[in-house]
């Protein structure tokens, strides 16, 4: 069987933690940020725990040697 390639733009979105988990950051984090309140920007700094599990199938099937 050859290598799949990976979908290098989804390798570089989400990180997968020790235990398995996919882990993502939000959008819209990059400019207009002045007019978002202190709460909302604070959010951006966390990441999120990708949940549905067709996204999840996807990302796999993207960027198979995720690690």
């Amino acid at each position: 069987m050859p290598k799949i390639k990976t979908h290098k733009a989804t390798a570089k979105r989400f990180k997968v933690t020790g235990t398995g988990k996919i882990m993502r950051l939000k959008g819209r984090r990059s400019h207009l940020r002045r007019r978002k309140s202190k709460r909302v920007q604070r959010s951006f700094d966390r990441t999120f725990e990708v949940k549905t599990k067709g996204e999840k199938a996807r990302i796999k099937r993207l960027a198979p040697y995720l690690k």
